[in-house]
């Protein structure tokens, strides 16, 4: 070969050529993480090891000299943690903040499905995420959302074929396709869907596909889907483990499933687990953390500490086909964490690339502004809306959404309805609160009306621009003049959280961009959040966070009961039903 190396090519082969000389032991390294105790996830060992870094990748374990030193004596060395499913989106944060809250507790990589904001402003939305997790200490992939819109059975603000996906399959930060929500258009084998599988057929596809069994998830893995992040028992998780799927344990804020799926984690198959946020709220990552307070968990039921560390570096890289993370070995990337001990996982150190980025608690790497939000997010068509009546006679029972703690599942339940002149209530005194979605993306003037049990209102309302996944605006209370209240505080706010009470906000979260984060700093956003949760307990709401519990009650994938804008949705038959009409002949109820 003649002529002058390309610059791009040149500067890679210079590179190589100093690693493999610092490797050597002929030049001194950039840095030496000295007399710690290496965590080795690749033979499940920890052991008295030094850690040499030099342009950007770890070149050796043993005796280096280095120009820097790091003292870890009495301290952990393990690869930096993986979420390898996240929206960010969900919690409240721009990505700045994100990774402000989330890199000083050892989080340096995580794949976030970018489907909450791209359900608000499409393309655009995707757009924003690239650019906004751009030039941070923390490494952001992207799955494209499959599922925009996620039903008919709700007005969306956009909507996404495979046609308008594929100008970013090939983006060096888009891994494939994210969650395939809508797995009974896969086993129906919907052109549609199945379009999308076929554009990320090369990639990796996430799957979420709650309680599917038998010849139904056979058919959704023949499709080419990889993972579930969605069981909530042994049985269910178990069947998808042996038809070849990966089973991501997810840990969120509401839906908690390590209790039930650990138990099923062996020597034998951990390498196909995986454990993951999904959704967590800034109060969450303040007072508890990220990956870090997940590993605790699950320490805590049980797990070996160095298998759990497997569970958010090894297998997760291994799952996405990394070959260059999840690991501590020559050649890796140098994703470091140092920890005080495997126990409570507290980090004293975290270097990204190579490059120290956070230490004792406090991001040290600078962070680039934000992009401005593409749009305003808030069209009401107030002009088209009417009351948020239920008629009804007395005597009558109707359809009520149960919630399930610590899920997102919802039990359908059939129980007697409070009424008067005519119009089905709200009845704190049995624990009954009234519910609907308000369209906000195209001033239709849809408004879909329910009851829900399990809020524990007493009075007052609660509302949010925060509805997976549509993220119209989802209210509950106890009075429709509360509600409506509501309503227009998140409106004037240009979206958000907000508690209500006499008709007058009490409390308030402002959520501007796209209605689903703030840019304010992570520490301020948790603050404000904390003095909302406050005043929904002192509406007598009984759950810890009764609006990430309500953000899911609009996302008609989950079973049994959903409500959207355009009304009260089946799950399981995907079809709205009436509140009241036709009880006496449903099957399948709880009462």
């Amino acid at each position: 070969m003649t002529g002058r190396m390309p610059k791009g090519e040149a500067d890679r082969t210079a590179a190589l050529q100093r690693v493999v000389a610092v490797a050597r032991g002929d030049e001194p390294a950039d840095l030496v993480v000295r007399g710690g105790k290496v965590v080795n996830v690749l033979t499940g060992e920890t052991y008295a090891a030094d850690v040499a870094i030099a342009a950007g990748r770890v070149v050796g374990i043993g005796d280096y000299a280095a120009r820097e030193e790091f003292d870890a004596r009495g301290l952990f060395v393990a690869p930096g943690f993986v979420d390898a499913h996240i929206h960010i989106e969900s919690t409240m944060l721009v990505p700045r903040e994100f990774a402000r809250a989330v890199v000083p507790r050892g989080t340096t990589t995580v794949v976030a499905d970018p489907h909450e904001i791209a359900n608000v402003l499409g393309a655009d939305g995707i757009a924003y995420m690239l650019a906004a997790t751009e030039g941070l200490p923390l490494d952001v992939f992207l799955m494209l959302p499959s599922c925009v819109p996620p039903t008919s059975l709700e007005t969306p603000a956009a909507r996404l074929d495979a046609e308008d996906l594929e100008p970013w399959i090939s983006h060096p930060r888009v891994l494939g396709l994210a969650e395939v929500m809508h797995y009974a258009g896969v086993v129906d084998g919907e052109a549609a869907v199945l379009e999308k599988l076929a554009l990320a057929s090369e990639k990796r596809v996430d799957g979420h596909a709650p309680g599917l069994r038998g010849r139904a998830l056979n058919a959704y893995i023949a499709a080419g889907i990889w993972s579930d992040h969605e069981c909530t028992a042994v049985a269910e998780a178990r069947e998808k483990l042996r038809k070849g799927m990966y089973v991501f344990i997810r840990e969120g804020s509401v839906a908690k499933n390590l209790d039930a799926l650990l138990p099923l984690v062996s020597r034998q198959n951990a390498s196909r687990f995986g454990i993951v946020s999904d959704d967590r709220h800034p109060t969450d990552l303040a007072a508890q953390g990220h990956m870090d307070s997940l590993l605790r968990r699950a320490v805590a039921l049980g797990l070996s500490p160095v298998t759990a560390l497997q569970l958010v570096t090894l297998n997760p890289a291994q799952y996405f086909g990394w070959r260059d993370r999840g690991a501590i070995a020559p050649g890796y990337r140098a994703d470091l964490v140092v920890l005080e001990d495997l126990k409570d996982f507290r980090v004293r150190a975290v270097w990204k690339g190579g490059r120290l980025v956070a230490r004792d608690g406090r991001l040290v790497a600078d962070l680039p502004a934000s992009p401005r939000p593409p749009r305003e997010a808030m069209h009401i068509g107030w002009e088209r809306i009417g009351a948020l009546d239920v008629p009804a006679a007395e005597g009558d029972s109707g359809w009520v959404i149960g919630l399930v703690p610590d899920q997102l599942a919802t039990r359908a339940l059939v129980l007697p309805l409070r009424v008067h002149a005519g119009r089905a209530l709200a009845d704190p005194a049995r624990d009954i609160g009234k519910v609907a979605v308000v369209e906000r993306h195209r001033a239709t003037g849809n408004v879909g009306v329910g009851f829900v049990r399990g809020f524990g209102f007493q009075a007052g309302a609660l509302a949010s621009t925060v509805a997976h996944d549509s993220h119209n605006v989802i209210v509950v209370g106890a009075d429709d003049g509360d509600m409506w209240a509501a309503v227009r505080a998140l409106e004037r706010m240009g979206g958000g959280m907000v508690a209500v009470r006499n008709r007058e906000a009490v409390a308030s979260v402002a959520l501007p961009v796209a209605g689903l984060m703030a840019e304010e700093p992570y520490e301020a956003v948790a603050s404000a959040m904390e003095r909302l949760l406050e005043a929904a307990r002192a509406l007598g709401c009984s759950m810890a966070d009764p609006f990430m519990a309500l953000s899911f009650l609009a996302l008609p994938v989950i079973p049994e009961l959903r409500i959207t804008d355009r009304g009260l949705v089946d799950v399981t038959r995907l079809r709205h039903i009436p509140v009241v009409a036709g009880i006496r002949r449903a099957r399948g109820a709880r009462t």
